[in-house]
């Protein structure tokens, strides 16, 4: 794979700077990991043993019939070699892959098969399970027909996932919870979110027990970060005052919280954005080199550096792109 933006950028900055913004995030490099379909995106990334481990759609477009997840791994982040590929049993498409790591040591991917040839469509959350990253279980179908889980999180020997309703006739939000990443039992049948259609997500957990979750809904101005307490059955949204799509979030070890996604005010583009999740603020910090169809991030906080995966159209095709950032005094040796 080839570098396309070697960005030596620490080395260059002025001593000043460094001195006078230390959080500000700087981009190390981004590197092209994938690009063998026509259409390669919707990205995860998490390391599990010592490997990095991304995930992705391949297709013939955004929206086509014939998508399938695909997992590529690599020792450094630099070389990559595909270690599996998952097709759906009915021949529906195949969309957005999610990693976790379960209570027991396991590596867990959730997608979603899609039938769009009906009307209306009909959606099927499934889950594969591995424990070297190497050979992994067969399929399960989990949850309800037609709702969407999406990015979820392990919490106290529990797996909390939120899952959105596709049909035109239920676009409302549901809370699963799981122990064994097969059997998903409804925590909340319909979350009261002020929004015509709330859908995707990604949660996090404070050592106090604390949730939040970044939410996409509809509208210029509609993201909303929500907020619970144990047992994660009552919660509190606010809006955040724009949009961002594909959301993901990501808590530094200073604290704060970083969010990434498909900004679209003023042109369509992959940005890193300091989320305040008490006072409900998002304000975009770092553009990726990105454009057009773009978005549907991971992170990983490792070695002292955030690592993203991610993907775009800016270039000549929709590629897969790893992006490392830095925060200037960031501390740490922590994955997450």
């Amino acid at each position: 794979m080839r570098l396309i933006f070697p960005l030596l950028v620490m080395c260059c900055l002025p001593q000043t700077v460094a001195a006078t913004e230390p959080s500000k995030p700087v981009l190390v490099s981004v590197q092209r990991i994938w690009d063998k379909a026509p259409h390669n995106g919707f990205t995860d990334l998490i390391r599990f043993k010592g490997r990095w481990y991304c995930t992705f759609r391949e297709g013939q477009g955004h929206v086509s019939h014939d998508g399938v997840l695909k997992v590529i791994a690599s020792d450094d982040g630099k070389q990559w070699e595909s270690v599996a590929t998952f097709k759906s049993l009915r021949g529906w498409d195949m969309r957005e892959a999610k990693f976790s790591i379960m209570p027991d040591g396991r590596l867990m991917l959730v997608g979603c098969e899609a039938n769009r040839k009906t009307k209306p469509a009909h959606h099927q959350s499934l889950v594969w399970f591995t424990a070297d990253g190497k050979k992994w279980t067969e399929q399960f179908a989990v949850a309800d027909p037609d709702f969407w889980l999406w990015r979820g999180k392990w919490h106290n020997g529990k797996g909390y996932f939120f899952g959105y309703g596709c049909r035109a006739d239920n676009r409302s939000l549901r809370l699963y919870t799981t122990t064994d990443g097969k059997k998903f039992e409804t925590l909340v049948s319909k979350l009261h979110v002020e929004s015509a259609y709330p859908n995707e997500t990604s949660v996090w957990f404070l050592p106090d027990d604390t949730c939040y979750t970044l939410l996409r809904t509809e509208g210029v101005h509609a993201s909303q970060i929500g907020k619970s307490r144990p047992p994660y059955t009552q919660w509190s949204w606010k809006k955040l005052g724009m949009f961002i799509g594909g959301p993901n979030m990501i808590q530094l070890p200073d604290g704060r919280f970083i969010a990434v996604g498909r900004l679209v005010a003023g042109s369509h583009r992959t940005s890193l954005c300091w989320l305040d999740p008490e006072k409900g603020t998002l304000t975009e910090a770092l553009k990726l080199p990105s454009g057009g169809d773009t978005s549907y991030a991971g992170m990983v906080w490792h070695d002292g550096m955030l690592w993203i995966s991610y993907y775009s159209s800016h270039e000549e095709k929709t590629a897969v792109y790893l992006a490392r950032v830095t925060f200037g005094n960031g501390k740490g040796n922590s994955d997450n």
